[in-house]
């Protein structure tokens, strides 16, 4: 891979043995996919915060790191809300480790506002072939299928280096050759809602690490193509997708359907309803999540809506990021009013908060996918209204 001579002074650590170490992991994963190059990028955005999924050796990895980013940089969500931990049930020593670990990467001047949905933030725009380095997969997926945007599915230490360095490998879906879609699924039935993670659950499997190109009867919304690339980035590795006629680059590249083609049909989308994820498919609901990807504005205000008047006698939980949540007060109020709780900064996949529970339903395909691995309780995926029906007072 050809290095500039500012590249190879970094490599051998006349700028520092962060920017040292940083630099030697891109170069590897340049060897290791073939790559050219390190071109520019415009972004990162940096998994690997909770507590619960890095631990002690995360968090002195972190720390001992010095320098400063050189683009705009984010957090993936932490293992709790920020400021509202405790009423999360999370112990002061996990409070405090976590805090420990997002106060280390600000040090690095990367932005502590942790959210599995940058594209939401303000000044931290993407645009259509921006070249990114982004690690969270749905923020991978919606940057790459729904903005037109180009990053590969970065580990942690991999979107840290690309931050530090303000660079990444010219490889994977930074290439148009590697785009092009080569497996095609047609959808023969009408979508809305969480139908979409549910197409995304199935479709995830199928697709694997393909790059799927979609035939839809529905004309999805932004907030449901996020639902669709998350699920799919969870039950399989899907980090690109195509619609036809809808996303921007399917539209602009005009791509052909592939030989290979799958039909999923409404009777698909109906078994992911009907199935309990998880080991005892006979526990009911004791706590529902929404907003995995953070929930948008319009997300936002359909909960507002249809909890509003209602009393929550279980738990229920809305994740947001703390910029939209800061922005549309009147929404949160409207939801905490039924006893619902709207946190931020975190979500019910990486916190263990939701250890707590035995079985979640969740209107999103990436936590249906994700609950009984990475929580160990039972997961029920239903449309938004049946989630708020299973924790709302019977008089309601």
């Amino acid at each position: 891979m050809y290095l500039t001579t500012d590249e190879e002074r970094i490599l051998e650590g006349e700028e520092g043995e962060t920017l040292r170490k940083a630099m030697e992991i891109l170069v590897a994963l340049g060897d290791i996919y073939g790559a050219d190059c390190l071109i520019p990028i415009k972004s990162a955005q940096i998994a690997g915060v909770s507590y619960k999924t890095i631990g002690d050796a995360g968090l002195e990895w972190i720390s001992d790191l010095k320098g400063h980013v050189k683009v705009p940089s984010v957090l993936n969500p932490a293992g709790m809300d920020m400021i509202r931990w405790n009423e999360m049930g999370i112990s002061r020593d996990f409070a405090k480790k976590q805090k420990q670990i997002v106060e280390a990467y600000g040090r690095l001047g990367i932005n502590t506002m942790c959210t599995c949905t940058p594209y939401y933030l303000k000044g931290f725009s993407v645009g259509y072939g921006d070249h990114l380095a982004w690690s969270e997969s749905s923020a991978v997926s919606y940057a790459n299928s729904v903005i037109g945007a180009r990053t590969n599915r970065e580990g942690g230490p991999s979107a840290l280096s690309a931050a530090l360095v303000g660079k990444t490998a010219n490889y994977g879906y930074h290439l148009d050759e590697k785009r092009i879609p080569n497996i095609g699924i047609r959808v023969e039935c009408n979508l809305k809602g969480a139908d979409y993670g549910a197409l995304g659950y199935v479709a995830g499997k199928i697709s694997g690490n393909m790059v799927p190109i979609f035939s839809l009867t529905s004309n999805p919304t932004n907030d449901e193509l996020k639902s669709l690339g998350a699920a799919m980035a969870a039950s399989g590795a899907v980090a690109l997708y195509h619609v036809e006629n809808v996303t921007p680059e399917a539209r602009k590249m005009k791509y052909d359907f592939p030989e290979e083609v799958v039909v999923i049909e409404r009777a698909d989308i109906e078994e992911v309803y009907a199935t309990v994820g998880g080991s005892d498919g006979n526990s009911e609901c004791d706590v529902a999540a929404a907003g995995c990807p953070h929930c948008s504005p319009k997300e936002l205000e359909s909960i507002a809506q249809m909890i509003k008047g209602k009393t929550v006698d279980k738990e229920f939980w809305v994740f947001t990021s703390r910029e939209v949540a800061t922005k549309y007060p009147d929404l949160v109020e409207t939801i905490e009013k039924s006893g619902a709780k709207v946190l931020c900064d975190t979500c019910m996949i990486v916190s263990p908060a939701a250890n707590n529970f035995h079985h979640m339903a969740v209107n999103s395909g990436k936590a249906y996918s994700y609950i009984p691995g990475m929580c160990r309780i039972n997961s029920t995926l239903c449309d938004l209204e049946h989630c708020i029906k299973k924790v709302v007072s019977d008089d309601n």
